[in-house]
């Protein structure tokens, strides 16, 4: 038997290892197996990924973001960049951080359209920004008029206020019809969690 061969088995053993820790929610014990597999494979995606997951149910989210950021940008199969890419989102979306959380979903959606769960996220970040974004200019409204008049006079918005309803209509009718569709799914696993391996 190689070397090589025998590097690869090591790292097998140990992301079996670290998936029968993960199962049984010893996420620290499974991370150290991950890592041991990764020193064995360097090369190894799955580690990783696994890995990433363990970070996040470690309450690690910023390890698990670059883990998973650095999977999406290098590793070759498509489905585990697009896996990376949507866990990513979810950990960005927790954070409220929705601009990265939509991009991501985003590039989860490019790398497998089929993905019900990345297209729901995506839509939910959006109307949650909507949200967010729409939030604060009633609160300035009085603020404005205070100001000086030559301060108010900032660039408008390119979209008209009708369209923007228009818009943010059809955003709560698809948020309507996901949440029916997550009703109708007994799973409820929906997509508020990473997917794991």
């Amino acid at each position: 038997m190689s070397s090589c061969s025998l590097f690869s088995q090591q790292a097998v053993n140990d992301i079996e290892e670290g998936n029968g820790y993960y199962k049984n929610k010893e996420y620290s014990r499974a991370a150290d197996s991950y890592q041991k597999a990764m020193t064995a494979d360097p090369s190894g995606k799955i580690a990783k990924f696994n890995l990433a997951n363990t970070q996040y149910k470690l309450d690690q989210k910023v390890e698990a973001v670059q883990q998973f950021t650095a999977l999406a940008r290098e590793a070759s199969e498509k489905d585990i960049r697009a896996k990376s890419f949507y866990n990513k989102g979810v950990i960005l979306s927790q954070q409220k951080n929705l601009e990265e959380s939509i991009e991501a979903y985003k590039n989860a959606i490019r790398l497998d359209p089929a993905d019900k769960q990345a297209r729901e996220n995506l839509q939910k970040a959006l109307l949650e920004l909507r949200k967010k974004n729409a939030a604060p200019k009633k609160d300035n409204k009085q603020d404005k008029k205070k100001q000086d008049p030559k301060q108010q006079k900032q660039p408008q918005s390119r979209m008209s206020q009708k369209e923007t309803e228009q818009r943010l209509k059809l955003l709560q009718q698809k948020e309507k019809e996901v949440q029916q569709r997550l009703q109708r799914d007994k799973a409820g696993e929906g997509g508020s969690r990473p997917k794991d391996w």
